[in-house]
């Protein structure tokens, strides 16, 4: 499995694009302040709440943040997954730990659920796949 980690990029990427959130929740409750009495430890205590929002699903998130290289779609080709479904001839897989719209080449046989696939172009956001046992008909 890929060890990857965070960079101090990806950290700062997530962090500005949390402030803007906790610019609003500020400002409402300072709007709210004007109607109703709110306590300076509630209206404080709340956006210490919100920002620890944000640092708990941060270890869940940062892979969106991750700027990703256009030639790296590229390397989806000729990787290895597993079919979810029956492809027979379109269905999902799963390829890197991640689900994908999935479609058996032409002319290969269809794909029955649990078996091994091998990813050989790419349409969209649909993987073209045919057995991980078949030789490559390109």
């Amino acid at each position: 499995m890929n060890k990857r980690r965070w960079s101090a990029s990806i950290v700062a990427r997530y962090t500005l694009f949390q402030v803007p959130a906790v610019v609003v929740l500020v400002l409402i409750l300072l709007l709210a302040r004007r109607w109703v009495d709110i306590p300076a430890w509630f209206f404080w205590g709340l956006v210490a709440l919100w920002v620890a929002k944000d640092v708990i699903l941060f270890p869940f998130t940062w892979r969106a943040y991750e700027r990703k290289d256009v030639r790296r779609a590229n390397s989806m080709i000729g990787a290895r997954g597993i079919a979810e479904d029956r492809l027979a001839p379109s269905g999902y897989i799963r390829v890197h730990g991640e689900l994908w719209q999935g479609e058996v080449m032409e002319g290969c046989s269809p794909i029955d659920r649990g078996e091994g696939v091998r990813v050989r172009k790419i349409r969209k956001l649909t993987l073209l796949v045919q057995p991980e046992n078949e030789e490559n008909t390109e």
